[in-house]
């Protein structure tokens, strides 16, 4: 049973902001260029194939993650607590990177079983990604472009990070 999580996101009201949209990427969150996101098609915990190009017109935060990545055990909780509360203004679509199906399976299981996620058993698409280390959330725009990147564990559902993600689909 695929369900991608839809994410309302909204980013920190702070002095890098100019009117819906930052200027400068707030705490916790690095700029990019806005070249085109890579290709992201792989099969979800069913077999299903999803791709990335399904989203375009919403935002989307493309999160890569491994069960033996200290990091993301303890962020992954705070996401699935998070993205309880989102809503269809942004996709969430988490990456399971270089693990057997099991192991996702029995991870998110236990910890986060509401949330769907990808399979990429060879680690070729997080290659391409290229997110420099685990866990790593990319946010994609609408047109596909890559905006910012959060490098590290966050609390995604800390107010600071509601109040961020809740400003992202008004940019």
């Amino acid at each position: 049973m695929l369900r991608i999580g839809w994410v309302l996101l909204g980013i920190w009201a702070g002095p890098v902001w100019s009117g819906a949209c930052p200027t400068a990427a707030p705490p916790g969150l690095i700029a990019l260029d806005g070249r085109p996101a890579p290709g992201l098609r792989l099969p979800d915990l069913d077999g299903r194939t999803v791709d990335l190009k399904a989203f375009r017109g919403r935002w989307v935060m493309v999160h890569f993650w491994a069960s033996w990545c200290a990091p993301c055990r303890r962020e992954m909780p705070a996401l699935a607590r998070a993205a309880a509360g989102f809503g269809k203004d942004i996709a969430l679509v988490l990456v399971n990177t270089a693990e057997t199906e099991e192991e996702a399976f029995a991870f998110l299981g236990a910890v986060a079983p509401d949330l769907p996620s990808l399979l990429d058993r060879d680690g070729s698409a997080t290659e391409r990604w290229q997110p420099r280390g685990l866990p790593a959330s990319f946010f994609v725009d609408p047109g596909g472009r890559l905006r910012w990147i959060a490098l590290g564990g966050r609390p995604w559902d800390s107010p600071a990070y509601a109040r961020l993600l809740a400003r992202i689909p008004a940019c």
